[in-house]
């Protein structure tokens, strides 16, 4: 395949694997097992000496087709497809740190993945330490000669934050630590952490990648070294990998991938506005905003804004509720980078977990909302979230 193809191309095109029958659509692969000619085509397969799959837990035809399309999006070496999006994240970083090694997290992550690292790492002996991930300085600070990963979402969830990952890597390079990167929010069309120096990509390909909301999904990207080094007997022998039906799936998700958001960001950034200018709204975060806190920061490393709109209303929970169940086209989940808008109050659900001074400390109060955009008529998302402000009392 051309790797000089641009991403459109790449998502409709890229490491696509064809049986005899010649199908146009991709096939799915549903198996759990496969069969050799010989007793010792068997061994040398098991040997590494030739190709071949050898067990579905290990890949597929479907899941390595997958992993081929989003190595070329990404500019990855290698990948590996995982049940969901949190497996992804477990693996990456728990298959390279030890008893006794050092994490350094920004704060402001998604509920599940602030657990892996403040919860379930220090079960076996890895230390954290979350540091407000805006500042440089602050990872600088929380170093130790036992420091082995970075973590870090950019832009965060729910409140967009935006780290500098380009500053984080030269950290880590310099004491010879591994900079995991969650790009979900920015996309791979907006943000190559690789590119940046990161040296791990993690994505919940359940959002944007699948984008209507059908199954779950992650992966995995980084250099073949690492992977292999790392990340491959822990894959094989903890078994998260992906169904080859989702990966089927999710490769035909992946095909609209920039059309849906190039039309979620459109609404996303009319929307941020149209909130900015209401009475009602106290704070509007969007990276395609000159006002973010970090545009300068977003100017050097994002090629776009985001599907997201982060905003706080005056009037507390209570306003939040009220808005959330007056909208008619808009719907109230906890997922996002779907098709369909979504609305999601994050101190009641994603981020319910953490206590009242972390949320604090991310900037998420009784009135804030994250919505993710979706692909409908921007008049229409307008005029839905027109009559549910008129709805709030006051």
């Amino acid at each position: 395949m051309s790797k000089t193809w641009r991403p459109a191309t790449q998502l409709v095109h890229e490491g696509t694997l064809r049986s005899q029958y010649g199908e146009t659509s991709e096939a799915i692969y549903l198996t759990q097992g496969f069969v050799y000619d010989t007793s010792a085509s068997a061994e040398a397969r098991f040997k590494g000496e030739t190709d071949g799959f050898i067990y579905a837990r290990y890949g597929s035809p479907t899941n390595d087709m997958f992993e081929k399309r989003m190595i070329a999006l990404e500019g990855a070496e290698d990948a590996r497809a995982t049940a969901s999006g949190m497996a992804a994240v477990s693996a990456a970083i728990l298959c390279q740190v030890k008893a006794g090694d050092h994490i350094v997290a920004a704060r402001a992550l998604f509920g599940s993945c602030r657990w892996v690292v403040e919860t379930l790492a220090p079960k076996y002996g890895v230390e954290c330490t979350l540091v407000d991930g805006r500042d440089l300085k602050n990872w600088e600070a929380a170093i130790r000669p036992n420091t082995k990963v970075f973590f870090l979402e950019s832009p965060t969830n729910p409140t967009l934050e935006v780290v500098d990952i380009a500053g984080v890597a030269k950290l880590a390079n310099q004491i010879g630590a591994k900079v995991v990167v969650d790009n979900v929010f920015a996309t791979p069309l907006f943000q190559k952490p690789l590119e940046l120096g990161a040296h791990i990509v993690v994505y919940s390909a359940t959002k944007h990648i699948d984008g209507q909301g059908r199954c779950l999904g992650g992966v995995i990207l980084s250099d073949k070294q690492w992977i292999d080094e790392n990340l491959h007997d822990y894959f094989r022998h903890t078994g998260p990998a992906m169904s080859p039906f989702n990966a089927w799936t999710l490769l035909k998700g992946i095909e609209t991938l920039p059309l849906r958001v190039k039309q979620q960001t459109e609404n996303a950034a009319r929307i941020a506005d149209f909130l900015a200018d209401s009475g009602k709204v106290g704070k509007v975060i969007y990276p395609g905003r000159k006002d973010h806190p970090q545009a300068d920061i977003i100017a050097r490393q994002m090629k776009g804004g985001s599907t997201l709109v982060c905003f706080e209303l005056k009037g507390g929970k209570d306003a939040a509720f009220a808005l959330q169940d007056a909208l008619e086209i808009v719907k109230i989940s906890n997922n996002l980078g779907d098709a369909k808008s979504l609305i999601t109050h994050p101190a009641t659900t994603t981020h319910k977990n953490l206590t009242d001074e972390a949320r604090a400390e991310l900037g998420i109060s009784g009135g804030t909302l994250r919505l993710s955009c979706g692909i409908e008529d921007t008049d229409d998302l307008l005029e839905d979230l027109d009559q549910a402000l008129k709805a709030i009392a006051g």
